[in-house]
C-alpha cells in the first residue's frame, strides 16, 4: 500500500506536467520544428539564393495558415506574416518584444549597439543618433554629400566603356559615411579604415565558428581593428571639441561627443558612440548601395522610367550654375525620382525580414509564442501581396502618388513605428543624389543576365556589369 501511494504522489506530478504540456502545446502555431539545430534553415537559404524564398513561406501559408512554427539558426520560431503582424513586432513594447540579433552580428557589433539594447537605454541612445540623422540636421551635408558622389563618378565611371555596379556602390556609400559619420577624408586612414570595415562585415553574416581562417574568426579580429581606430577618433575629436577646434555638427562622432545632460556629462558612453557608430556604417553601407544598384537594373529594364526621371532631374540640372551643388530644396522636387525608388526598395527590399524575441510567454492570432523563441517577420510577404499592391510583379511607381494611399504597416523597407530605421532619410539623400548624376551625365545597358540572389541581401548576377558611355544632352 505504501509503495503504491508513493508511486502515485510520484507519478501526480508528472501527469499535471504532462497534462499542460498536451494544453500548452495545443496553443503553440502548427509546423515542424524539423532537425535538431539544423531545423529548416539550409532550405530557406537554399530558397534566397534561388529567389525562391517568397515562394518558400507561401507554400508554409497555405500548409499551415499565417502563423506557424519552424526552427531557424538553431532557435525554435514562429513565423507571422501580414500588416497586423508587422505592427505587433515594430510597436510591440520593450516588456513584450526585444531585437534577436545573430550571434555573429552580436560578438562583432558589441552588445551596446542600438540593436541589443532596450527600454531607456534604447531610447537614450536613439534619440542621440536620431538628433544627427533627422531631416533638420541632414540638410546642411547635401553638399558635402554629393561632392562625394561627383568624386567618385569622375574617379570610377567616366571614360569607362564598363562597370561593375554593386561594389562600385558599395565604395561610395562607405566613403559618404566615412566622411559624414567619421569625418574621415580621402586618404590612407579611410583606405585602411574600409579595409578592415569590409572584412568585419562579411564575418558578421558568417556561422559563429570561431577558427582560423574562418570568415567568423576574422570579421573578429577586423572588428577589433574597427573599434580600435574609432577610439583613437573619439579622442581626438573630444580634444578638437575641448579646444574648440571643431564644431559639434562636423560629423556623428563629434555630434554624439557634444550631447550632454542636465549635470554636463556626455550622454553617451565611448562605447556606446564606438558600437553605435559601426552600426550606423554597416546600416548604412550595404542597403544603400543594393538600392542605388537595383534602381539603375531597373533603368536599363524601363527604358521609360528611366526617362521619366531623367526628364525630371534634367530640370533640375537645368536650374544650377556649373559646378554648383545641389540643395535641400532641389531634393525636395524630386518626387517622381523618389516614387521610383521606393517602388524599386518595395520589390527588392535589401533586408528580407529579421527576428525579434519573446521575452514573455505571447497571446497572438489565438496561438502562444513561448517566451525565448524567435519571431521572424519578412517584408515581401505585404510588398508582394495583390490585396495590397494590385499587380505586384508590375513595377509601378505610381502607387505612391499619395503616400496615405499605402495601407499602415506594409511598406516596410525601413522596418516601422518606434524601431524604424533612424538612417532612413540619409538613405534617401544618398540616393537622390546619385541617381541626380548618374542620369544626367551617362546612359547605360546590362553586360550579364538579368537574375539575383539574395546571401542575404539581394545581389544581381555577377555584381551588375554594364555598359557605360556619356548622355549626349540636347
Amino acid at each position: 500500500m505504501n509503495i503504491f501511494i508513493t508511486s502515485l504522489l510520484f507519478l501526480i506530478p508528472i501527469f499535471l506536467l504532462l497534462s499542460r504540456t498536451r494544453k500548452t502545446s495545443k496553443r503553440i502555431p502548427p509546423g515542424s520544428l524539423g532537425i535538431p539545430v539544423i531545423g529548416q534553415s539550409l532550405g530557406l537559404l537554399r530558397a534566397m539564393r534561388a529567389n525562391t524564398a517568397e515562394n518558400w513561406f507561401q507554400e508554409r501559408i497555405r500548409e499551415y495558415g499565417p502563423v506557424s512554427k519552424l526552427s531557424l539558426f538553431g532557435k525554435p520560431t514562429v513565423f507571422i506574416y501580414g500588416q497586423a503582424a508587422n505592427k505587433f513586432v515594430f510597436t510591440s513594447n520593450n516588456s513584450m518584444l526585444a531585437n534577436q540579433q545573430t550571434q555573429s552580428f552580436k560578438m562583432i557589433l558589441g552588445d551596446r549597439n542600438l540593436l541589443e539594447l532596450s527600454g531607456p537605454d534604447h531610447k537614450r541612445v536613439r534619440e542621440a543618433l536620431l538628433s544627427f540623422l533627422r531631416p533638420e540636421s541632414l540638410k546642411q551635408y547635401v553638399g558635402r554629400i554629393g561632392e562625394e558622389i561627383r568624386k567618385h563618378l569622375e574617379m570610377y565611371w567616366q571614360g569607362k566603356q564598363q562597370v561593375t555596379v554593386l561594389p562600385l556602390m558599395k565604395i561610395l556609400t562607405s566613403n559618404i559615411i566615412c566622411s559624414l559619420l567619421f569625418g574621415l577624408e580621402e586618404g590612407t586612414q579611410r583606405d585602411k579604415f574600409v579595409a578592415c570595415f569590409e572584412e568585419m562585415v562579411k564575418g558578421i553574416w558568417a556561422v559563429p565558428i570561431n577558427l582560423p581562417f574562418t570568415r567568423y574568426n576574422r570579421g573578429l579580429r577586423e572588428s577589433a581593428r574597427v573599434q580600435d581606430m574609432m577610439k583613437e577618433l573619439v579622442h581626438e575629436k573630444r580634444l578638437q571639441l575641448e579646444g574648440k577646434s571643431a564644431s559639434p555638427h562636423q560629423d556623428l562622432i563629434t555630434f554624439l561627443l557634444s550631447i550632454r545632460d542636465e549635470d554636463g556629462k556626455e550622454v553617451l558612453s565611448e562605447k556606446e558612440i564606438v558600437q553605435n557608430g559601426a552600426l550606423s556604417m554597416v546600416a548604412g553601407y550595404e542597403t544603400s548601395a543594393i538600392a542605388i544598384t537595383f534602381i539603375i537594373r531597373l533603368f536599363a529594364n524601363e527604358p521609360a522610367v528611366c526617362a521619366a526621371v531623367l526628364q525630371e532631374q534634367q530640370e533640375i540640372a537645368k536650374s544650377k550654375a556649373s559646378g554648383e551643388s545641389l540643395t535641400w530644396d532641389d531634393l525636395a522636387k524630386m518626387k517622381y525620382t523618389w516614387r521610383v525608388a521606393m517602388e524599386t526598395l518595395r520589390m527588392f527590399p535589401p533586408v528580407f525580414g529579421g527576428f525579434r524575441k519573446a521575452l514573455t510567454d505571447i497571446e497572438y492570432d489565438g496561438y502562444l509564442i513561448p517566451k525565448g523563441w524567435q519571431i521572424f517577420w519578412v517584408a515581401p510577404m505585404t510588398h508582394m501581396d495583390n490585396s495590397i499592391f494590385p499587380e505586384p510583379s508590375k513595377f509601378d511607381p505610381s502607387r505612391f502618388e499619395k503616400q496615405a494611399s499605402v495601407p499602415p504597416f506594409s511598406f516596410i523597407p525601413f522596418g516601422g513605428g518606434p524601431r524604424m530605421c533612424p538612417g532612413n532619410e540619409l538613405v534617401r539623400i544618398e540616393i537622390l543624389i546619385t541617381i541626380h548624376y548618374l542620369v544626367t551625365h551617362y546612359e547605360w545597358k546590362l553586360a550579364a543576365d538579368n537574375l539575383f540572389s539574395r546571401d542575404p541581401m539581394p545581389e544581381p548576377s555577377q555584381g551588375l556589369p554594364i555598359k557605360v558611355w556619356p548622355r549626349e544632352l540636347s
